[in-house]
């Protein structure tokens, strides 16, 4: 069976192609949001990585509510919540470690909705990341470069709503194969409307006029490495992963994501953790390889022990 093929040169490739684009994507955030509202910022990047592609890029064979319901999940939710809570005080390097507790989220929802029942090294983990995300919010302050209470909560709104989006890709893959290009196309045109009605109610219409007639260089950069690498490219590659992997194979390359999102946030706007934080981050990072290796750590010690009786045998 397919699931069961090591990770080719060309998947592994792939792999760090994503980490490397969703740890930076953090910083790229940051800058749009200089020039940007979050809600206009949204509404930007999801027509740029919908619109201009509808016209050859067939509408994937899924019954709508999944389009809806990724779209609005994902699109309208991780990155509504993302980008404001960035805007009001979310560190990046910070944000790129909190969104990853999205899989400890995906657990708790899993088990009720889909049925998937959770190991016991699993919930290890996930009190683990627990623990560290309160010493996260333990650190946070109001100061210039501080993370904020409110930016924080904000983070894990979005995080939840990744893991129910989780949710969604898995139903539909139990709906019938798609392709992921196709998917994350037309999934992408469902929040671009509730984008610009947030945007034109929370702005007001003279305003998001001004942000566009005065948008630049670095803006647009943005939007579109948000638009054509972050969500077409990243998300795209991700899913063909998943799809010709397990889960437990792939899954574990995110625990990469927040070592680049911490570097790029230092190297490029100077973001430095405080000792809290640093010590909250490195009890989700541990909570998540528990999560995600602890099943196969428990199998090698029972091979272990297994192998030590029949040679004292």
């Amino acid at each position: 069976m397919t699931g069961h093929r090591a990770l080719s040169r060309g998947d592994l490739l792939r792999a760090l192609a994503v980490v490397v684009i969703w740890g930076l994507n953090f910083v790229v955030m940051k800058l749009g949001l200089k020039g940007l509202s979050p809600m206009l910022l949204g509404a930007l990047r999801f027509m740029a990585a919908s619109l201009p592609f509808l016209l050859f890029v067939p509408r994937p064979a899924l019954p709508w509510r999944f389009v809806l319901g990724y779209g609005l999940a994902q699109g309208l939710g991780q990155f509504g919540f993302l980008f404001l809570g960035l805007q009001l005080g979310m560190t990046a390097g910070m944000a790129s470690v909190v969104m990853q507790t999205q899989a400890f989220f995906t657990l708790l929802l899993a088990a009720p909705l889909l049925g998937e029942r959770a190991r016991p090294w699993q919930w290890a983990g996930l009190m683990l990341a627990f623990g560290g995300l309160m010493v996260i919010a333990m650190a946070h302050g109001e100061g210039p470069g501080q993370m904020t209470l409110a930016g924080f909560v904000l983070t894990l709104g979005a995080a939840f709503m990744w893991a129910a989006s989780n949710l969604v890709a898995r139903r539909a893959a139990q709906a019938g194969a798609y392709a992921p290009f196709p998917f994350i196309v037309w999934s992408s045109l469902v929040p671009i409307v509730p984008f610009w009605a947030l945007a034109l109610w929370s702005d007001g219409p003279a305003s998001v006029a001004a942000q566009l007639s005065a948008i630049d260089g670095t803006a647009l950069l943005a939007v579109a490495y948000l638009a054509f690498l972050a969500t077409l490219l990243a998300y795209t590659l991700w899913t063909q992963l998943l799809q010709r992997h397990p889960a437990g194979r792939v899954t574990p390359f995110s625990l990469l994501v927040p070592v680049v999102g911490l570097w790029a946030a230092h190297a490029f706007l100077g973001e430095v953790p405080e000792p809290l934080q640093w010590a909250g981050a490195g009890a989700v990072l541990c909570g998540l390889v528990v999560n995600q290796a602890g099943g196969r750590l428990l199998e090698s010690r029972k091979f272990f022990r297994k192998g030590r009786r029949s040679g004292n045998g």
